[in-house]
């Protein structure tokens, strides 16, 4: 039997899984991630531990297989799209990393808009411009760190950090640096003519070269083999953004299916063989499937805010279920299930990290009333993460030209019948997931079996290795009792929108 190992770096957690030829999943392993809030709108990671916890859970994983370490043919990464992470000329890190949640940089993309940069580089990269994207944060490192810059050899994504570790040689894999607006999408390669407009000319020679998601990028050093107990030599995939990573973990190989991941981010989006140009959707960039592209709404709206809801409100709850080794995602999963779609709960905005509608929206509960639980609250957390999602879906559905058989969910929401169900309702499409847990890690695995020779290509992996589960169906009672929620939601966005520059203001003071 042949193994694939998956590392999936995420906004909030580190995984490893090793994978058959199959898609079995043999065996995981993960940590939280460690991270560092110096600042309202600051989230950095400590790239000595990134590389730390990625050791420890390659070593658990495989510890935990039973599987010959040199039985492993194939080492893959995937990561957070976006933030920065930036190698030094002396070696090492040049400073913390930037988490893809980072919203330090907000003003730098309203600023291009106005002044025209943003249409302009559209025209390059196909893609509007983030405050957490590499393009935002070096603009704002320049302004406010320029010691930072000089300092720096590489600036890489999360993932190719994380191989760059395992190898000690430097490539930015097309996925990613496709959606950072570095690349100009209609040559495939980097545009100088970007970083002018984002005026980070200065950081060409910085950007590794290229390489595609199934190159062989390099072999496990003896160093890195000692760190994290892989085979000396093991060859090691050029990987992919963890979105492209989770898209073919659910075999979304055609443009009939949506993807949609619902992690630290709420990431929703189809392939096509052709970039949405007009400017309509958020994000177009290479997908790891050969002549497609990915088109992609994406927020850091999703998931992510179930894992704060439990931290600071839950907090026995979560200490009573570590010492009981019980887990607590089963248990909030019933309180929500307890509630009734019907109740009246508080609308929830899920804008604790950023949004999808104002630069400066902040999380919020609205229309909370002493009849009101704990229980009730962790509902409107549930739906307004998928109602966000909805947001996203319905400016994708405005260009996809196919015909939708069904959502192909991904991350935490995935793994909750409950959640996935509410999905169905919420979007009123059918809704599908995959048996593994690490979605991302699979993708990872599948992506390794191709570029290792096992199968041809990255449809033949996918339809080999994914196992796609029950389909699951929109409830119709439940899909008008939600597209009624859904309208006040909406509204409640569209009331509270003249008060979010004034929190800034107060926030500046």
């Amino acid at each position: 039997m042949k193994y694939f190992l998956g590392l999936d770096n995420g906004g909030t957690a580190t995984k490893a899984a090793l994978f058959d030829e199959t898609g079995k999943e043999i065996s995981s392993a993960s940590m939280d991630t460690a991270m560092i809030v110096p600042k309202p709108g600051f989230t950095e990671r400590d790239m000595n531990e990134m590389w730390e916890a990625n050791c420890s859970v390659i070593k658990k994983a495989i510890e935990r297989s039973k599987v010959n370490k040199e039985d492993i043919l194939c080492v893959t990464v995937c990561g957070h799209g976006k933030g920065l992470y930036l190698w030094g000329k002396d070696e090492k890190p040049v400073r913390n990393g930037i988490i893809s949640t980072d919203n330090r940089a907000w003003d730098y993309p309203v600023r291009w808009e106005k002044e025209g940069i943003v249409e302009k580089a559209f025209k390059l990269s196909c893609q509007h411009v983030l405050s957490s994207q590499p393009v935002s944060l070096l603009a704002w490192l320049k302004d406010h760190e320029p010691e930072s810059i000089k300092r720096t050899k590489w600036i890489f994504s999360c993932k190719d950090y994380v191989r760059f570790m395992l190898t000690g040689k430097a490539f930015g894999e097309r996925t990613d640096y496709s959606g950072a607006n570095f690349m100009n999408l209609h040559t495939g390669e980097y545009d100088e003519n970007l970083l002018a407009l984002f005026g980070i000319k200065e950081c060409k020679n910085m950007l590794p070269p290229l390489c595609n998601a199934t190159d062989i990028c390099g072999y496990v050093t003896k160093e890195a083999s000692i760190s994290c107990g892989l085979y000396e030599g093991t060859p090691v995939a050029g990987g992919a953004f963890d979105i492209d990573a989770c898209a073919i973990g659910v075999n979304v190989v055609d443009e009939n299916h949506i993807c949609m991941i619902a992690g630290t981010w709420s990431i929703n989006e189809y392939i096509s063989r052709q970039p949405i140009e007009d400017g309509s959707v958020m994000m177009n960039s290479y997908f790891c499937l050969p002549d497609y592209y990915l088109i992609e709404e994406c927020s850091p709206t999703s998931a992510g805010n179930n894992e704060w809801f439990m931290k600071n409100l839950l907090p026995e709850l979560r200490e009573e279920c570590r010492k009981r080794k019980t887990n607590i995602y089963e248990i909030m999963n019933e309180w929500v299930e307890s509630i009734p779609a019907k109740e009246i709960c508080p609308i929830y905005l899920p804008f604790l990290m950023a949004s999808n509608v104002h630069p400066n929206a902040l999380g919020s509960f609205v229309g909370i009333s002493n009849y009101h639980t704990r229980k009730h609250l962790l509902r409107s957390v549930y739906e307004g993460v998928t109602f966000s999602h909805r947001y996203h879906l319905e400016k994708l559905m405005r260009t996809n030209r196919n015909q939708v058989e069904s959502i192909r969910l991904a991350g935490g929401a995935a793994r909750s019948r409950m959640w996935t169900q509410m999905f169905a309702d919420i979007m009123n499409l059918p809704v599908e997931s995959v048996s593994v847990n690490e979605t991302g890690a699979l993708g990872c695995a599948i992506i390794g079996a191709v570029a290792t020779g096992l199968y041809k290509n990255l449809k033949e992996a996918a339809d080999k290795m994914s196992l796609v589960g029950e389909l699951i169906k929109p409830d119709p009672q439940n899909v008008l009792i939600y597209n009624k929620k859904y309208q006040l939601y909406k509204k409640t966005i569209d009331a509270l929108d003249a008060v979010w520059d004034d929190f800034q203001i107060i926030k500046e003071v």
